[in-house]
Protein backbone atom coordinates (compact mmCIF):
# COMPACT_ATOMS: atom_id res chain seq x y z
CA UNK A 1 0.00 0.00 0.00
CA UNK A 2 2.27 2.58 1.01
CA UNK A 3 4.79 1.20 -2.07
CA UNK A 4 1.86 2.19 -4.32
CA UNK A 5 1.14 5.47 -3.04
CA UNK A 6 5.30 6.82 -3.20
CA UNK A 7 5.15 4.88 -6.65
CA UNK A 8 2.17 7.52 -7.55
CA UNK A 9 4.13 10.62 -6.10
CA UNK A 10 6.86 10.00 -8.15
CA UNK A 11 4.71 9.42 -11.35
CA UNK A 12 2.70 12.65 -10.11
CA UNK A 13 5.72 14.47 -9.67
CA UNK A 14 7.03 13.60 -13.04
CA UNK A 15 4.16 15.09 -15.04
CA UNK A 16 5.51 18.72 -13.79
CA UNK A 17 9.22 18.55 -14.44
CA UNK A 18 9.09 18.94 -18.39
CA UNK A 19 7.20 22.35 -18.20
CA UNK A 20 10.62 23.86 -16.31
CA UNK A 21 11.92 24.03 -19.87
CA UNK A 22 9.54 27.16 -20.37
CA UNK A 23 11.34 29.29 -17.81
CA UNK A 24 15.06 27.62 -18.37
CA UNK A 25 14.49 28.43 -22.05
CA UNK A 26 14.06 32.91 -21.41
CA UNK A 27 17.61 32.43 -21.10
CA UNK A 28 19.67 33.46 -24.09
CA UNK A 29 22.43 30.65 -23.56
CA UNK A 30 19.94 28.00 -23.19
CA UNK A 31 18.82 29.23 -27.12
CA UNK A 32 22.31 28.98 -28.35
CA UNK A 33 23.56 25.53 -29.68
CA UNK A 34 25.12 23.17 -28.58
CA UNK A 35 23.17 24.17 -25.04
CA UNK A 36 19.86 23.76 -26.80
CA UNK A 37 20.31 20.28 -28.54
CA UNK A 38 21.83 19.41 -25.06
CA UNK A 39 18.81 20.60 -23.03
CA UNK A 40 16.21 19.28 -25.39
CA UNK A 41 17.58 15.92 -25.54
CA UNK A 42 17.92 15.96 -21.69
CA UNK A 43 14.50 16.85 -21.21
CA UNK A 44 12.98 14.25 -23.98
CA UNK A 45 14.91 11.40 -22.37
CA UNK A 46 13.83 11.89 -18.96
CA UNK A 47 10.26 12.13 -20.67
CA UNK A 48 10.65 8.77 -22.12
CA UNK A 49 11.78 7.83 -18.99
CA UNK A 50 9.09 9.21 -17.09
CA UNK A 51 6.62 7.46 -19.19
CA UNK A 52 8.13 3.78 -19.23
CA UNK A 53 8.36 4.56 -15.53
CA UNK A 54 4.71 5.10 -14.90
CA UNK A 55 3.42 2.36 -17.50
CA UNK A 56 5.83 0.03 -15.11
CA UNK A 57 4.68 1.06 -11.78
CA UNK A 58 1.12 0.65 -12.94
CA UNK A 59 1.11 -2.74 -14.58
CA UNK A 60 3.68 -4.21 -12.50
CA UNK A 61 3.31 -2.98 -8.86
CA UNK A 62 -0.35 -2.18 -9.47
CA UNK A 63 -0.30 1.04 -8.55
CA UNK A 64 -4.07 1.19 -10.03
CA UNK A 65 -6.00 4.54 -8.44
CA UNK A 66 -7.70 7.39 -10.75
CA UNK A 67 -4.53 9.63 -10.02
CA UNK A 68 -2.36 7.06 -11.35
CA UNK A 69 -4.12 6.57 -14.68
CA UNK A 70 -3.82 9.72 -15.35
CA UNK A 71 -0.36 10.08 -14.93
CA UNK A 72 -0.04 6.80 -16.95
CA UNK A 73 -2.36 8.91 -19.65
CA UNK A 74 0.04 11.81 -19.56
CA UNK A 75 3.32 10.38 -19.10
CA UNK A 76 3.06 8.20 -22.14
CA UNK A 77 1.74 10.95 -24.25
CA UNK A 78 4.80 12.92 -23.03
CA UNK A 79 7.21 9.80 -23.73
CA UNK A 80 5.57 9.63 -27.27
CA UNK A 81 6.45 13.16 -27.77
CA UNK A 82 10.12 12.58 -26.44
CA UNK A 83 10.90 10.26 -28.79
CA UNK A 84 9.64 12.12 -31.80
CA UNK A 85 11.66 15.29 -30.32
CA UNK A 86 15.16 13.14 -30.06
CA UNK A 87 13.99 11.24 -33.69
CA UNK A 88 13.66 14.78 -34.78
CA UNK A 89 16.88 15.66 -34.06
CA UNK A 90 19.06 12.73 -35.09
CA UNK A 91 17.09 12.87 -38.20
CA UNK A 92 17.76 16.59 -39.15
CA UNK A 93 21.38 16.18 -38.48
Amino acid sequence: MMKTKILTAVSTIMLFVPWTILPLRTFSWALESPAAEIIIACYAAFMIFSGIFTILSYVMAKAQSNLMKFCLVVNSLYAVAGAAFLAMMFLSR
